[in-house]
């Protein structure tokens, strides 16, 4: 049996969350670089340059990558054998995220759905537990922006639609968004599952990097296919046309209802602030 304080799980949350607005991840800065050579547009390239200067300034300077430094999402591995100590897991992860939104001066983003009166410390988190064998806690975070969250969206296919209705409704919403979620995008695809558990796949599937396809040969391609379908849009970045649209697609399946075919696509902005640790 692993022991954890909750103290540790504090501090280790505060510095996660300013780390992860402040430094671009290496999976993202190498597709970055990659796509402004493979840029045809003019325009494209520029766009491509003005990231890779914001991912410098943003290191040397401290400052967030992006204004809106997001809802803060958590997905968690907890294991069996590992007990926290001197307080709760989820208050410990609150407190935390509190801690660096306040001590980084990031934004906090969080509000009532009504009356919009902001919470003023980005709280409530948002926290997703699994147990697990083991007893390691492995704590996954993101800051999920507004424009690229109000660009997802779930829905329920006809098993008779399958790979080809998956398809069709990815890249018809990516046209329709256009450059709403601030191109280029990552989309994380959950198929499968049911109702509820379908964008949590699609939201978890946007944790792997960029460099690591997807360990089943299968569906490492339909991401390759997806993403070659979603480029040929031509909105290109930021929506002022070339043929990078999206750095990359990442997958998640889970079996499903005999009836039911359902599909979350969860978009991932161009700012991409994930970052995990394990304690």
């Amino acid at each position: 049996m692993r022991t954890i304080h909750a103290s540790d799980i504090i501090e280790q949350v505060a510095a996660m969350v300013v780390r992860a607005n402040r430094i671009l991840r290496p999976d993202v800065l190498a597709a970055i670089d990659q796509s402004k050579e493979r840029e045809t547009s003019a325009s494209g390239r520029d766009i491509f340059g003005q990231l890779q200067e914001n991912a410098a300034l943003a290191r040397a300077t401290g400052l967030p990558l992006c204004q809106d430094t997001g809802m803060a999402v958590f997905f968690v591995e907890l294991g069996e054998d590992c007990r926290i100590k001197g307080g709760g897991l989820r208050e410990g992860i609150t407190e935390g995220m509190r801690r660096g939104y306040k001590d980084g001066l990031l934004r906090k983003s969080v509000c009532d759905p009504l009356t919009r009166k902001n919470t003023g410390d980005n709280s409530p988190a948002v926290i997703h537990i699994d147990l697990v064998a083991g007893d390691k806690l492995k704590i996954s975070f993101l800051a999920k922006g507004g424009g690229s969250e109000n660009m997802s969206r779930v829905t329920m296919l006809s098993p008779a639609q399958g790979w080809q209705g998956v398809k069709d409704f990815v890249v018809n919403h990516v046209a329709e968004a256009g450059p709403n979620p601030c191109p280029p995008t990552i989309l994380g695809i959950g198929i499968g599952g049911s109702f509820e558990l379908a964008p949590i796949l699609a939201k978890k599937a946007l944790l792997r990097p960029l460099d690591e396809p997807h360990p089943e040969p299968e569906i490492a391609r339909m991401e390759q296919e997806l993403l070659a379908e979603v480029n040929a849009l031509g909105i290109g970045p930021m929506g002022l046309g070339g043929n990078v649209t999206c750095l990359g697609v990442r997958i998640n399946m889970a079996p499903c209802h005999i009836a039911s075919l359902p599909l979350a696509v969860n978009v991932q902005c161009h700012s991409v602030r994930h970052e995990e640790v394990e304690l």
